[in-house]
């Protein structure tokens, strides 16, 4: 029986042509507020799979506007009180719910601030929603499995969206645009060589660097998710500071080396974890010879994280079945998570 985590996950493609299609006024205004605002300070809020997402607006961010954007710990707001100064100030946060008090009430602390605040939500009547300024809808429909997968990939389109308008860059607009069609085909990628590797595998090393990391952390994310898999995510640049003293014989290790700067190193580091007895899954482009798993490629390189995170997520939605796991129903969570 195909679970709801993999006919989600498949939909992908036909939610991100209805983000796409949806609310182009109002991205462009909010390009237009970005370009003409002045901020000392960027911030992303949010958890889990969406924090992921915001990791990948926020190297986008850095690397295409030039602002230095961080991560902020909402427990300073919510439990700590402390009273950090607004002015200047952008904040993003994502959410496929919306509901999470330590989400909303930091996003409502900053507005009221002075600051300049978006909210990537799903549910735009959300809590979250009415305490930003600019709510932006993912338009990734309601999701039934607990495991996000659409609105994970919503969540980075909305995101490379915001940039693409706040830079007004017209290729990166166009990347956009053809999005659905890579996706749509990154969904029948075949990653069966991974279900073969990983279906009696206890644990596994994930591994990105620059815009493939926050990949990375979803996947590791995934793997304990949806199928009870003790799974890490590290950096290329950190894997030999320590992680890499865990590497034996047979060790799983699955690396995302997209296209760009880091992907030569990560080719390399694949071909000396193999030295070392590792299990190496290497998903990398159809020109890199070396690759276990074929990742497919987006318009433009900076979007290539979104479409190997689908070809991802139907592996991940078989390997919970073939290991005898209800990839829709992962123990001990719900869909929901309230946390101040």
């Amino acid at each position: 029986m195909t679970s709801m985590m993999l006919k989600e996950a498949v939909s992908a493609a036909e939610c991100v042509a209805l983000q796409l299609s949806q609310d182009a006024d109002r991205y462009a205004a909010l390009g237009q507020t970005l370009r003409t605002t002045q901020f000392n300070t960027a911030l992303t809020i949010a958890r889990g799979s969406s924090d992921h997402a915001a990791n990948y607006c926020a190297y986008l961010i850095m690397a295409r506007m030039r602002r230095a954007v961080a991560s902020l710990p909402m427990s300073l707001l919510t439990l700590y009180k402390s009273p950090l100064v607004t002015r200047n100030t952008l904040t993003i946060a994502i959410s496929q719910s919306g509901q999470s008090p330590d989400v909303v009430e930091p996003t409502g602390y900053f507005r009221n601030g002075g600051a300049t605040t978006v909210a990537l939500v799903n549910d735009i009547t959300s809590p979250l929603a009415q305490a930003a300024e600019w709510a932006m809808p993912l338009h990734a429909g309601k999701e039934l499995s607990v495991a996000a997968t659409k609105s994970f990939i919503t969540s980075l389109v909305a995101g490379a969206r915001l940039v693409a308008e706040w830079q007004n860059d017209p290729d990166l607009k166009e990347g956009l645009a053809a999005l659905p069609e890579s996706l749509a085909a990154a969904a029948k990628a075949d990653w069966s060589a991974a279900i073969d590797v990983l279906a009696p595998a206890r644990n596994i090393m994930v591994v990105g660097r620059g815009i493939s990391f926050p990949i990375a952390l979803e996947s590791a994310l995934k793997f304990k998710e949806t199928s009870a898999l003790q799974a890490e995510a590290f950096s290329g640049a950190e894997i030999k500071h320590g992680p890499m003293a865990l590497i034996e014989e047979g060790y799983p290790l699955m690396i995302f080396a997209t296209r760009g700067p880091t992907q030569a190193g990560l080719v390399q580091l694949a071909t000396e974890m193999r030295g070392r007895g590792a299990r190496v899954l290497l998903a990398a482009p159809a020109d890199i010879a070396e690759r276990d798993l074929t990742l497919p490629t987006a318009a433009t390189p900076d979007l290539d994280p979104i479409v190997a995170v689908q070809a991802f997520y139907v592996m991940a939605a078989k390997l919970a079945e073939a290991r005898g796991m209800d990839p829709d129903r992962p123990r001990h969570l719900s869909k929901v998570t309230k946390t101040n």
